[in-house]
């Protein structure tokens, strides 16, 4: 959060930021708010939906997960009231099926947290058809790809662990303990 200046946001700086890290949210806030854009937070999925439906912004940065549900219900409900939006989705448990999920409702971009304000102001402004970023010098592992892969079937059966478990021939119990872990490293 180095670079403070005022940037060039277009006739419409709104900017929506929707997580349930109190002290994230105020944090990004200030330093998005020194940057030029107009702010303003909610810290659930309701309240969200209620300030994309009655002031659609044309920016938005949305966690993942809420204390009150999918953040990927409010990108949905901004996308339906603005389409031109620009919206970044953040969450601490990044896996590739919740990214595809995320662009596929609606999603300009997808960071994993911990994102300073710069990465999340380069997503926001970055353009079609833009260069894509370098690479990680450090690839996954296998059991970060497994946990992938499981995190993908498991959004292509809408999140039904039984229907998940049958199809990857796991016991439905073990597959809960997978879920409920943090993805490895």
């Amino acid at each position: 959060m180095t670079d403070d200046s005022p940037l060039d946001l277009g006739p419409d700086p709104s900017l929506l930021l929707v997580d349930d890290d109190e002290v994230f949210l105020k944090r990004l806030a200030r330093a998005m708010e020194r940057r030029g854009f107009a702010v303003e937070t909610a810290a659930s999925v309701a309240a969200g939906k209620a300030l994309a439906m009655a002031r659609p912004p044309a920016y938005a940065v949305i966690d993942l997960r809420l204390d009150d549900g999918n953040g990927l219900d409010v990108v949905e409900a901004l996308r339906l009231k603005r389409p031109d939006a620009r919206i970044v989705v953040l969450t601490g448990y990044g896996a590739i099926a919740t990214a595809v999920a995320a662009v596929k409702i609606g999603a300009t971009d997808y960071l994993s947290k911990p994102a300073d304000a710069d990465e999340v102001v380069n997503a926001l402004l970055q353009r079609e058809g833009a260069v894509l970023p370098e690479p990680p010098e450090n690839p996954m592992s296998a059991d970060r790809v497994r946990w992938e892969h499981i995190q993908r079937v498991y959004e292509q059966c809408d999140r039904n662990v039984s229907e998940t478990a049958r199809r990857l021939s796991m016991h439905r119990r073990t597959l809960q303990r997978i879920l409920a872990k943090r993805s490895p490293r």
